[in-house]
């Protein structure tokens, strides 16, 4: 349960705040590409202070991270803009 909160919850949230910060779809991603990955590495090492999780492994899963938290940008631009055009 655990990996699963914190490779796909986590970047959800990080997504969501960061538009929620910024509220310009291109600062909102570039945050959201910058501090998902950092999160996400900050979390595991605190969460395995033994050490068997390292930067290495952290950087392989940091797209899946990344895309995650800059689809929930455009989801969330994308029903924005959907509700203006009405």
């Amino acid at each position: 349960m655990e990996p699963f909160v914190v490779l796909m919850l986590l970047p959800v949230a990080i997504g969501g705040g960061a538009y929620a910060l910024f509220r310009k779809t291109s600062s909102a991603s570039l945050a959201a590409t910058v501090i998902a990955p950092l999160v996400v590495l900050l979390v595991l090492e605190w969460r395995d202070p033994g050490g068997s999780w390292n930067w290495l492994a952290t950087l392989l899963v940091s797209p899946l991270a990344i895309a995650y938290a800059v689809a929930v940008v455009v989801y969330c631009a994308g029903r924005r803009e959907a509700h203006k055009r009405s």
